[in-house]
């Protein structure tokens, strides 16, 4: 069976500890890689861009973000909406107070100006932990959107309250506003997930994620052994609500343009990235893009197939999303509590071992 790595000896610890070990799944990544580099823009239409690309580019980085912060460090926050609300708002405020100043570096101090907030709203989780915590996440979640919808310097004094952003470009091409290019706002936002991406895996891998790792499983065994749970907290807040908000600086800036702050960060933004975590599996990089997937596609699946090859309604079309996530939910914490990263490893060693038993 080509997949087995029989004979992939190592000779180094480098060899050893690189990211992808087996032969078989580095080429199948720089593949991946490849394709979505040097393929897909050349391709790509506005309906593929706004309807399935950057939703998911966008929801993969907010998904990573929060699985940093649940499935590695076990924190729960029920505050999501409210960071990306911070990134988006932070983002616009830069963009028009500072216009000579160019995207991407917008984009980056706006994931540092949520980190800061999140590290702020991250200082209960040195006294309380679980059910508790989640509240003050929540807290924060309603906190953030109130504050963004009630003092109007947010929104530069607007009648309407929305922001809007605008154009915006990168070596002379629009990745903001409505003329930017598909294939531009694309790679644009590709390459913040590929950098965060490679980042939050090196993390995961190395001594700050495994200090992560040891605060989640027991945080007093942690701290005996020398582990300090101020910083290594404040740390996986402050990482993850940086990704969180460069997610919500790219949802705002480059997928649609204009928000409007209750309507897009509200509580139900948390629990959608929420759930792209726990289908696609706590403690895993590869879970949130799987996660982030299936959520951007099963309602693309359902509107083409139920409301446009059968004919179905679209109130009946979005009631089976709910319940078909709601199911998946149940199942996947009852049956796979590691979420579909898990199948696929599963998937990988039946693969590996066929046609001998498992």
């Amino acid at each position: 069976m080509f997949y087995r790595e029989v004979g992939d000896f190592k000779t180094s610890y480098a060899e050893d500890q690189q990211t992808f070990p087996i032969a078989f799944d580095r080429w199948r990544y720089y593949v991946v890689i490849a394709v979505a580099f040097l393929v897909i823009p050349f391709i790509i239409n506005d309906y593929w861009e706004k309807s399935v690309l950057l939703p998911f580019l966008v929801f993969s980085i907010a998904a990573i973000g929060l699985n940093i912060l649940t499935g590695y460090c076990g924190q729960v926050s029920l505050g999501t909406g409210g960071f990306m609300a911070v990134g988006a708002y932070a983002c616009y405020k830069l963009m028009t107070g500072f216009p000579e100043l160019n995207i991407f570096f917008v984009v980056i101090l706006s994931g540092f100006v949520t980190a800061a907030v999140g590290m702020v709203f991250g200082l209960p989780s040195l006294r309380i932990k679980g059910f508790y915590l989640a509240v003050a996440t929540l807290a924060a979640q309603f906190f953030l959107v109130w504050l963004f919808n009630k003092v109007p310097w947010f929104y530069n004094y607007s009648a309407s309250g929305q922001i809007n952003a605008p154009e915006r470009t990168v070596f002379g091409i629009a990745v903001t506003g409505a003329a930017s290019p598909s294939w531009a706002t694309y790679l644009f936002c590709l390459v913040f997930v590929f950098a965060l991406a490679w980042a939050a895996r090196n993390m995961t891998r190395g001594p700050l994620g495994r200090k992560w790792m040891a605060i989640r499983d027991m945080d007093i065994a942690a701290e005996i052994i020398g582990v300090s749970p101020l910083s290594t907290k404040l740390t996986a807040f402050a990482v993850s609500s940086f990704f969180i908000g460069i997610a919500g600086a790219l949802y705002f800036s480059v997928w649609f343009g204009a928000v409007e702050v209750t309507e897009a960060f509200g509580i139900n933004q948390s629990f959608r990235v929420l759930f792209m975590v726990i289908l696609g599996g706590l403690g895993s990089i590869f879970g949130s893009f799987a996660g982030a997937a299936f959520l951007v596609l099963l309602p693309v699946f359902l509107k083409n197939v139920m409301v446009g090859a059968l004919g179905w309604s679209t109130a009946i079309a979005a009631n089976l999303e709910l319940v078909i996530v709601g199911g998946l939910i149940v199942f996947f914490l009852i049956a796979e509590p590691h979420g579909l990263a898990a199948l696929w490893r599963t998937a990988k060693e039946k693969l590996r071992l066929w046609p001998f038993p498992y």
